[in-house]
């Protein structure tokens, strides 16, 4: 994929991003499946690994991996941040795993039914 497509997914991908609520989580997939890109789970996680320049900002802490793991943590300025910012916003995170996953899961393909 070329540069400026590269950005542009990014940009696709941040806009979903910025729309999962406070207190969930989606994951690389979830948001690749949205996009039409279901292949893409690592593309979004390249995506979420240079948000921190986007602007307006991007919660790359409220994306995760398909069990629930926090796999992009060592991405972010400090060790603990991811898990301090998702505790920060309610979700109880135990060696790098969401507890109760389920229930803080945001699908865009459900929430956003019809936005595309």
């Amino acid at each position: 994929m070329e540069s400026n497509q590269a950005d542009g997914f990014f940009e696709w991908v941040y806009k979903i991003v910025r729309q999962i609520p406070y207190g969930r989580v989606s994951t690389y997939g979830a948001i690749a499946r949205y996009l039409g890109s279901g292949g893409s789970a690592r593309m979004v996680g390249w995506a979420m690994n240079a948000s921190f320049k986007a602007l307006p900002a991007v919660p790359a802490h409220r994306v995760v991996n398909r069990l629930g793991m926090l796999t992009g943590k060592a991405h972010f300025p400090g060790p603990n941040l991811m898990k301090e910012l998702l505790e920060n916003e309610g979700i109880k995170v135990i060696n790098n795993q969401i507890q109760n996953f389920n229930i803080v899961f945001w699908d865009p393909m459900v929430e956003l039914e019809g936005m595309q």
